[in-house]
């Protein structure tokens, strides 16, 4: 019965009983056009989670990814908006090799200078945000000049409904493109030698060189896969919500990093898994949408976002010394 051990299976377990007890509050939970919005809500923060992830798992922690989102997503809009070009792929492809070169720039310091992640991350982070803003523009790109393409690629739903007053609604095909870039992720770390250095990595940066992994190509690739995610997210994002805003995505790397700890990642490395990090973000994103459907004031969901973050760590670092007693 060890298996019922499993963070995963604890974090299933409360989030179903989360369910339930809102269900029970508020019947409106259970609606089907209320599950698919908690569905479309967990795509982008869930796909920025799982580049956080791994550098978690490597014991560092990241906070510039939204950052490097939001310049992905603009810089890409207005490329396609400069070009005439209404595809999806080179634009995605372009959005996430923005941000893989931005996550490069944070392996460098990270690994060249042996700088902490946070404050490497603050600092990159607040650098690309004020070039954004202060070089490319500061003016929204609204719906009637967003490209059409990006529109209709993120429009695409698995299953359409209508209800009893005409209006339709849809559970967006979006979930199957994070559903496929977890699964990616899952088997690079647990398949991959990369994947296993990551892990390796965070349990003890020296024992992970002296055991023969190459400790600048595991920085490199968590960062720079990282900011792939985080630049696909942001592209993404903009075609869902079919608008391209600069400021953006202010204030939600404490959403992400609090979905990953909730998920059973620890802070302090070594430990996290892709699906603990998906049933984390489904667990906040449904936390926050049951504050709005309850009609409890959006600035208490800072508080309820904080207060996860600091019980999800104590809880973390509760078990990490247990384990080392």
């Amino acid at each position: 019965m060890a298996w019922l051990r499993r963070s995963e299976v604890v974090i299933a377990g409360i989030l179903l009983l989360a369910m339930i007890l809102i269900g029970l509050v508020n019947p409106a939970f259970w609606q089907a056009d209320n599950l698919f919005s908690l569905m479309r809500s967990n795509v982008i923060i869930g796909i920025m989670a799982l580049g956080v992830l791994m550098i978690m798992i490597s014991g560092g922690i990241d906070v510039s990814f939204p950052a490097f989102a939001v310049a992905a997503m603009y810089l890409t809009v207005k490329f396609m908006l400069w070009s005439g070009y209404e595809g999806i792929a080179f634009a995605f492809a372009m959005a996430a090799m923005i941000g893989l070169l931005l996550g490069a720039i944070n392996a460098f310091f990270v690994y060249k200078f042996r700088m902490i992640p946070l404050i490497v991350t603050l600092g990159t982070g607040s650098m690309v945000r004020g070039f954004l803003l202060g070089v490319v523009g500061t003016s929204m790109i609204n719906i009637n000049k967003m490209p059409d393409g990006l529109i209709d690629f993120a429009k695409i739903d698995i299953v359409s409904m209508t209800k009893a007053d005409g209006t339709t609604y849809g559970l967006t095909a979006m979930v199957l493109v994070y559903l496929g870039l977890a699964l990616i992720v899952h088997m690079v770390l647990r398949y991959t030698m990369v994947g296993r250095g990551v892990y390796a990595y965070g349990g003890d940066p020296e024992a992970a060189s002296r055991a023969g992994f190459d400790i600048r190509l595991i920085l490199f690739f968590i960062y720079c896969f990282a900011g792939a995610l985080a630049g696909f997210a942001g592209l993404l994002h903009a075609g869902m919500i079919w608008l391209a805003n600069p400021r953006d995505f202010v204030g939600l790397e404490l959403d992400v990093i609090a979905a990953v700890v909730l998920g059973g990642a620890s802070i302090f490395g070594g430990r996290g898994s892709v699906l603990g990090t998906m049933l984390g973000v489904f667990m906040l994103v449904m936390v926050k949408n049951s504050l709005i459907i309850m009609k409890i004031d959006t600035t208490w969901q800072r508080v309820v976002v904080g207060v996860i973050i600091i019980i999800a760590t104590a809880v973390t670092a509760w078990r990490d010394q247990k384990r080392k007693a």
